[in-house]
């Protein structure tokens, strides 16, 4: 690993003063990203400004119609909260589902999303359950978040401070593992607002999407064989050694069928 400058502000506006003074800088969140990118020198920066002692960036705040959740929050905090189990608990089953122990308990929210990775799982919550993204600056609404591969509305030097998500009536999460790192090959979130149907995908594109034509099928009935004949000729699925894109196709219509199935059993 090459040298570089070591900094932990304490506030936002000191995280994006050093962002802005450094030559190549980056931020830092629990490190499951850009540590590896890094010793394996995909990445060289200048600075690396570990977000970590910004107190304002942690916490979790509940209501009726909300969840609001610090990006410095880990995995295993959401998966273990009793607050959001109780209002939001297929966030909390999704949480329960990424990587292993030790990656739930250094892992954030604000760093999965923010790295867009095409295989994550809280991109599929942020489309499916209508998630704005908060910055030191601004809102993002998760239906423009992400953009492509690796890539988000994020701007240069911007922080995600905290995301809030939507309460839906009901939701249910659907993932199709890789068997070693736990990254989902395709996973689904099914959720139902009231009877509005969102379904955010994640693993099958270049980033996280919303599945409109499924929507579109399910929300003039939610059953799941209305969608056995549908196409969706506007997705690219991601192909690669671990599922062609057929595959992956494939496994999208498996896993919303699947979610439909256990969705309607929540009634």
């Amino acid at each position: 690993m090459q040298l570089f400058n070591y900094h932990k502000p304490t506030s936002l506006d000191e995280a994006s003063s050093l962002y802005r003074m450094a030559e190549d800088p980056i931020y830092l969140g629990g490190g499951m990203t850009l540590i590896p990118t890094m010793k394996q020198r995909l990445a060289s920066p200048t600075d690396v400004i570990d977000l970590s002692g910004i107190d304002q960036m942690r916490g979790v705040v509940v209501s009726r119609k909300s969840v609001s959740i610090g990006a410095l929050t880990c995995h295993n905090e959401i998966a273990n909260n009793a607050e959001i189990q109780s209002t939001l608990p297929v966030l909390s089953s999704l949480a329960k589902l990424i990587g292993d122990n030790q990656v739930r308990n250094r892992g954030t929210l604000g760093g999965s999303i923010a790295n867009s990775d095409p295989a994550a799982d809280y991109p599929a919550s942020v489309v499916a359950l209508g998630a704005t993204i908060y910055t030191q600056d601004r809102t993002i609404s998760g239906d423009v978040f992400f953009q492509a591969l690796f890539e988000t509305a994020l701007e240069p030097g911007e922080i995600i401070t905290r995301v809030e998500f939507q309460v839906p009536t009901r939701a249910v999460y659907q993932k199709f593992p890789n068997p070693a790192s736990r990254y989902a090959v395709v996973g689904v979130l099914v959720a139902d607002f009231a009877g509005e149907i969102r379904v955010g995908v994640t693993g099958a594109g270049p980033c996280a999407f919303r599945a409109r034509d499924m929507e579109a099928v399910l929300n003039r009935a939610l059953d799941p064989d209305g969608l056995q004949e549908l196409g969706l000729s506007e997705v690219e699925f991601n192909s690669d050694l671990h599922a062609s894109g057929e595959y992956r196709a494939h496994l999208l219509h498996v896993l919303v069928r699947r979610a439909i199935v256990e969705l309607v059993a929540l009634d």
